[in-house]
């Protein structure tokens, strides 16, 4: 059975630093990408970044480039997100997201992890 455990989030100040960390199992992921999404209240869930897990191939949404960095650790099967010069509007609820290269939707989901920014 395929788990995405995203942990990390909490309550930060403006400026700060967080790094959410999302821990795969139940599969092989060398032939998956893997994301970062995030839901603010009242609105839509929207891409943050992503990440092939085989390679170092990375995109991010304009809203947090140069903030935030997507990595990975292969043996540790597990994903990263640093967000750094966090901003109130980054405030959200995180998720991690698994999908087949060869598809545009993500086929797994991690149950979310909260982030708030304080002004």
């Amino acid at each position: 059975q395929v788990q995405l455990v995203d942990v990390g989030g909490g309550l930060v100040q403006a400026g700060g630093s967080l790094r959410l960390s999302c821990a795969a199992s139940g599969r092989t992921f060398s032939s998956f990408r893997m994301a970062w999404f995030r839901q603010a209240p009242g609105k839509e869930r929207e891409f943050v970044a992503s990440i092939l897990w085989s390679g170092i191939f990375t995109t991010y949404a304009d809203s947090v480039k140069g903030r935030f960095t997507i990595s990975r650790d292969n043996d540790k099967n597990t994903v990263y997100l640093q967000m750094n010069s966090l901003k109130p509007e980054d405030t959200a609820v995180y998720y991690c997201a698994a999908g087949p290269v060869t598809k545009i939707a993500y086929d797994y989901w991690g149950q979310g992890t909260q982030v708030t920014v304080s002004s």
